[in-house]
């Protein structure tokens, strides 16, 4: 999880994303990687893969991973000491989804964060 962190970081400062944004890409990025290791029970060998895209005027971030189940945001108590990952990311995202991987295994899970003040580059 470390290295996608560190990975995101790096991709938002050599695309001059404000502090701000990057800092709330890497916390989402984090718990979607958290949620892939914790939650794709999958045979070894199969790998959870991060990245990330600049396009027109957002930055989105995708995890796959080789498990077919599609998350849910679930609902918790105060008590629960985990399970808000996914409502994390539906309230600081821009906007948000999963989708089954078009090869037939596994799935893609993505949040998108708009960016201020970058204009929009059309062909």
């Amino acid at each position: 999880m470390g290295k996608a962190r560190t990975f995101l970081r790096e991709q938002a400062c050599s695309w001059k994303i404000p502090d701000e944004t990057a800092e709330t890409a890497v916390l989402l990025l984090s718990e979607l990687v958290t949620n892939a290791c914790k939650h794709a029970r999958v045979s070894p060998g199969r790998e959870i893969w991060a990245r990330c895209l600049l396009v027109e005027d957002r930055m989105r971030v995708e995890v796959s991973d080789a498990s077919g189940d599609l998350p849910r945001p679930r609902q918790v108590s105060p008590e629960d000491e985990s399970g808000r990952g996914l409502t994390l990311v539906a309230a600081l995202a821009n906007d948000w989804g999963a989708h089954s991987r078009p090869c037939g295994i596994g799935k893609t899970v993505w949040f998108e964060l708009r960016l201020r003040d970058r204009p929009i580059c059309l062909p």
